[in-house]
């Protein structure tokens, strides 16, 4: 098969366009590398040191021998540049991972809503408008996330995509699918809901054939490719934008520094490991709806666990001390979750769950480069609203004192 990931220089991205290259697919990566820049501009690059994206691919034909293409193009801006590559590699499927994919860092600013809204839809409406434009038969797999369903209890298992509904008609009540009715909790969110509604439009209007993986929170770092060489690694964020909890845990952990909890911890999560989401993308690529199917939406998830358990769990393999912070999110302090996953176990899924051994693996490799850490970059400063920023402030008057 031939696959084009978009933004397959990134956390989830990399591995998976190492993943495919290694099971035999022809690979190749249009990426303008704006997560290294973002980097720069938080001052707060991976834990783990990522080489040059041309190091990275020598590295790769060195220890697999097998190539991947790379092309700097920025996806939702250069439509033209997108149109011919399609043309030219006439990729049999896309994988789309080419958003800004951090809740906290979409709420910054103005700026930062403004700049997530903006790359994220015109991203997708692009990647969409192209394909449909090419006259190819291209299968575009789309890496979305759990959060487009919100986090509030629902007395029921969240299903994959639709819902069932009773809608009374003049001739009695009738059964009705609808998509499951968004509730985002941020820009970022916001962007992925409305991502789920171009994807829809595209599929009705112009056959697309579409896949949407609505995937947890990953934690974990390696897979099998990216320990190939020390090049190869990927990325470990830790910083309060762009860093995922449980692996902010782990690297906490891994320094001696306290485990930071927002609130009481009571949110429960999605998760899934990078291992995992790898194999779920092929899963997705080797099992695409038929022309004219509605988009297929999977949730990409292997298990829910409540922050402040994680961070028990991990107090209790390294010794941290947990310390309970203000909430930056305007969010709920408790919530339960029950999430229906059965489409990606039937295809032959096997989830890795949460393991002493992987977990102390993680913190291995937080240990192992903790002094690229800088202590500044850990805690969470970006506040969803002006009230949430107050409740901040003041907490950390109180703590000054």
């Amino acid at each position: 098969m031939r696959v084009l990931v978009l933004g397959g220089d990134g956390f989830c991205g990399w591995p998976t366009a190492l993943h495919l290259s290694a099971r035999g697919h022809e690979v190749a990566i249009a990426d303008n590398l704006s997560r290294r820049r973002i980097d720069q501009e938080l001052g707060a690059g991976s834990l783990t040191p990522i080489a040059p994206i041309d190091t990275r691919l020598a590295a790769w034909k060195e220890v697999s021998g097998r190539e991947i293409e790379f092309h700097e193009i920025t996806i939702g801006k250069a439509y033209d540049g997108l149109l011919a590559l399609l043309a030219s590699f006439r990729p049999d499927a896309v994988v789309h991972f080419a958003e800004q994919r951090a809740a906290p860092y979409s709420m910054k600013s103005a700026g930062h809503k403004r700049y997530t809204v903006d790359n994220n839809l015109n991203a997708t409406n692009d990647v969409l408008a192209a394909i449909v434009d090419s006259g190819q038969d291209i299968h575009l797999a789309h890496l979305g996330t759990m959060g487009v369903y919100g986090y509030g209890t629902s007395g029921m298992a969240i299903p994959e995509g639709y819902l069932t509904v009773q809608v009374e008609t003049p001739s009695g009540w009738e059964s009705r699918e609808i998509l499951y009715p968004a509730n985002p909790g941020s820009i970022y969110h916001l962007t992925k809901t409305q991502d789920a509604l171009l994807f829809q439009f595209y599929a009705r209007n112009d056959g697309l054939r579409i896949t949407d993986l609505h995937q947890g929170i990953v934690w974990g770092t390696q897979t099998a490719e990216t320990r190939l060489d020390p090049r190869l690694i990927n990325r470990f964020d830790y910083d309060g934008d762009y860093g995922t909890v449980l692996n902010r845990f782990l690297m906490q952990a891994a320094i001696g520094y306290p485990l930071t909890v927002h609130g009481p911890g009571g949110q429960t999560r999605a998760f899934i490991n990078i291992q995992d989401t790898v194999r779920c993308v092929e899963l997705a690529l080797l099992h695409p709806p038929a022309r004219g199917e509605r988009v297929k939406v999977m949730n990409q998830m292997t298990e829910c666990w409540r922050v402040r358990d994680l961070a028990q769990m991990v107090a209790r393999l390294t010794g941290a001390r947990v310390a309970h912070l203000p909430n930056p999110r305007q969010e709920a302090d408790e919530n339960e979750l029950a999430v229906e996953n059965r489409r990606l176990l039937s295809l032959g899924l096997e989830p890795i769950t949460l393991e002493d051994g992987l977990l102390l693996e993680v913190a291995e490799i937080a240990r192992a480069y903790s002094d690229r850490a800088d202590l500044s970059k850990i805690p969470c400063v970006s506040v969803w609203n002006a009230e949430r920023a107050a409740a901040t402030a003041a907490a950390d008057a109180v703590a000054a004192e």
